[in-house]
């Protein structure tokens, strides 16, 4: 049965998909070009390698690193979420660790598209910027799960603390000379920033 909200369910997948074919292709023409292959790549470049017209394209992004990053972006407004529907039965930490693979490590990162990210300064900044803006909505997300009250301090410590894990762990993995998944190092990294709990989160 049709009802109202499906249009506008529709437009808002419509621009997702689109927002996304943009990113792809200016991540896609930048490796192409190799080291700071970004630089080279225009506008109307990205439009066209995404099926879009230039205009739609600055209707999206406000520079090409932005959309080359709008992978991070969306992953980062989705990490409160995936906190959220987290089984109860888990322990905070396990439900932490559980959401950031699934949201950061699912399917496994692009080695070389990454790693272009994180060694440009102006992409390394846009990085930097998505994880940033994960922490308050994912502290959210904590203070509702241990039962706190928001403007304790603890929720927002550890939000840094997994913020700065998901860095770490991709600089230890892109640096790494082992083949061990993206996974298994964030899954390290986040035991070591969340475990032992933060006193003032109680959730058992």
């Amino acid at each position: 049965m049709t009802t109202e909200y499906e249009p506008r369910d529709m437009r808002a997948r419509n621009k997702q998909a689109t927002r996304e074919a943009i990113g792809a292709a200016a991540l896609r023409l930048a490796l192409e070009r190799g080291p700071d292959g970004l630089a080279s790549v225009r506008v109307r470049d990205i439009a066209e390698a995404a099926g879009v017209a230039p205009r739609t394209y600055n209707n999206y992004f406000s520079s090409r690193e932005e959309a080359v990053c709008v992978f991070l972006n969306d992953q980062a407004r989705r990490l409160g979420a995936a906190l959220r529907a987290r089984p109860g039965g888990e322990s905070l930490g396990e439900a932490i660790a559980a959401a950031v693979v699934d949201v950061f490590a699912d399917p496994e990162p692009d080695r070389a598209g990454l790693s272009m990210i994180m060694s440009a300064p102006a992409l390394r900044g846009e990085a930097l910027k998505a994880f940033a803006m994960a922490e308050e909505p994912l502290a959210d997300a904590i203070a509702e799960r241990a039962g706190v009250d928001r403007r304790a301090l603890s929720p927002a410590v550890t939000a840094a603390a997994v913020a700065g894990a998901v860095r770490a762990a991709a600089a230890h993995w892109l640096a790494g000379p082992d083949s061990a998944p993206f996974a298994e190092v964030l899954r390290e990294a986040l035991g070591t920033a969340v475990s032992p709990r933060p006193s003032g989160l109680a959730h058992p």
